[in-house]
Formats: C-alpha cells, sequence, structure tokens
C-alpha cells in the first residue's frame, strides 16, 4: 500500500502521472498521519460510516476512512488528479469517485443517490476561497449530515466559532451557529501540507442542530436582517437596516421595529446575539 501521508512517495506519484499541484484549486496536500488520524477521530469515522468527501485531492484521508471501514463517495473538481485517484483507491472496493464541481451538485440528490436515505458525515480539505459557500450548501442540507469536519483556513474556523462583541464575528458565524455547533478540533502548522499553504489552518467541526437555538418565525426574514446589519457593519442598526434594499424599510419603520424588539437603534452587528436578531424578525412579522 501506498502511503500517502509520505512526501517523498506523494512526489513520486506526481512525477510519474506528470502531475503539479494548483494554486487555482488551493490544492496543498495533507502529509502528516497524526492530523490525519485527528479528523478521522473527530469525525468518528468507523466501520460501515457512509462518508461524503470533499476535494480528496491525491486520496490521502480518503485511504484513511476506507481503511477504517466507512463508505466513500469522493468529489473531486479537477480532472488531472483523477488518475492519481483512481490508482490509490483501485483496492478498495467502498470507494466512488466523481470529478465535478461540488457547488454545481444537488447535494440532496447527490446524497440519495450515493448514500439512500442513512445519514452521512462529511469530511474535507477545502480550498480556502470557496469555504463558506460549500458550508451554506452543506448546512442547507443538514437534515441528510450527521456531521461536517473539514480542514478551513484559520481565520475561517475562528469566525465560525466566534462569541458577539468580538471583531471576527460576523453573519457568517450567526448563519453557521443557527444551523449547528461549531467546534475547533485543532490549530493545525502550515509545515504539515505539501506544498505549504501561505496560511495557517484549522480543522472544525460542525454538528447539525435538530432545531435552531432561537425562535426565527421566518428564516428568510431572519437571515435578511442579519445580512443586512453586517453588510454595512460600521453603521448603527438604525442606518444599516434601512439602508438595505432587501429590507426595504424607512428609517422610520425601522425604528419602529427595533423599539418593539427592545434592541437600541444605536447598536452595531457585532453586538448582537442569535436571539436580538430573532427579536428583530419576530418584530416584523
Amino acid at each position: 500500500m501506498v502511503d500517502l501521508t509520505s512526501p517523498a512517495q506523494l512526489s513520486q506519484i506526481f512525477r510519474k502521472h506528470n502531475f503539479r499541484p494548483k494554486k487555482r484549486f488551493g490544492q496543498n496536500f495533507l502529509v502528516d498521519r497524526n492530523i490525519l488520524e485527528k479528523i478521522l477521530d473527530a469525525a468518528g469515522i468507523c466501520k460501515g460510516d457512509s462518508v461524503l468527501e470533499i476535494g480528496p485531492g491525491a486520496g490521502t484521508l480518503t485511504q484513511a476512512a476506507l481503511l477504517r471501514g466507512a463508505r466513500v463517495a469522493a468529489v473531486e473538481i479537477d480532472r488531472d488528479i483523477i488518475a492519481i485517484l483512481e490508482e490509490a483507491l483501485a483496492p478498495y472496493p467502498n470507494a466512488t469517485i466523481v470529478n465535478a464541481d461540488f457547488l454545481s451538485i444537488n447535494v440532496p440528490n447527490f446524497l440519495q443517490e450515493h448514500f439512500g436515505d442513512v445519514k452521512v458525515k462529511v469530511l474535507g480539505n477545502l480550498p480556502y476561497y470557496i469555504t463558506s459557500p460549500i458550508i451554506s450548501r452543506l448546512l442547507q442540507a443538514k437534515d441528510r449530515i450527521d456531521s461536517v469536519v473539514m480542514m478551513v483556513q484559520k481565520e475561517v474556523a475562528v469566525r465560525l466559532k466566534a462569541a458577539p462583541g468580538t471583531s471576527d464575528y460576523g453573519s457568517m458565524s450567526v448563519f453557521v451557529q443557527y444551523y449547528a455547533e461549531p467546534e475547533i478540533v485543532s490549530y493545525v502548522s502550515k509545515n504539515v501540507f505539501m506544498p505549504p499553504p501561505e496560511v495557517s489552518s484549522a480543522v472544525v467541526k460542525l454538528t447539525p442542530r435538530p432545531a435552531p437555538p432561537v425562535l426565527a418565525p421566518s428564516e428568510e426574514v431572519f437571515f435578511n436582517i442579519v445580512h443586512c446589519a453586517f453588510g454595512k457593519r460600521r453603521k448603527t442598526l438604525l442606518n444599516s437596516l434601512s439602508d438595505c434594499p432587501a429590507m426595504g424599510f424607512s428609517k422610520e419603520r425601522v425604528g419602529q421595529v427595533l423599539r418593539a424588539a427592545g434592541i437600541d437603534a444605536a447598536r452595531r452587528a457585532e453586538t448582537l446575539s442569535l436571539e436580538e436578531f430573532a427579536r428583530i424578525a419576530r418584530s416584523i412579522i
């Protein structure tokens, strides 16, 4: 069995297939077995699990999950690395490789096609530039997902977990914490990748909630408020919400809503908890 965590063996495979990592796909390959095991342990990968992997690259994490007895469907955008994946995963009948852009996939339909009705565990070493849209798509299909464990940029991990009143708290913090419980599993050095990325990384775990932690009568209204408020985060709520076309409210109407919600109109978005955003939504409807 080829050791895909060995830089020497991985380099040899790349030379054999005339492959070079592409910056446009954010290809930085994990070559540290300890971090690999941390990811699998955080997800609780064991025999019989159904695993969706996003961005398998050379198949390092894929192979490790298969060795634990999981069934894996791996979605890889780069057709130039598919031959490497096929070679690495050839001994494993429980592996399925799909050459596609994950953001073009209908997630519920894909999960139904490959795993039936069972819940899946999601793994990934995500390209940093598309982390947010991938997380958004996964959490919108949260009823089919047991957990999400992935490698992301350290700054992104901090934002996902950020609390109100901190500079890292933003609309993505609210979105993720509305649908899931985020956890930072481990911070990861640049040196465990080949080639090393320009930024530090972290392993995060998202556990979908059975129900949101706050009562919002309309998720559309709730997230409109969140996006409008953070869209101009330096402004007061009164100004950011009244200046937002998605709200369509006059300054006077926004003031009425905030008073009804018991929220000071001079506050800024980053000071509001999920419950306070929900109170604003309830005051509108």
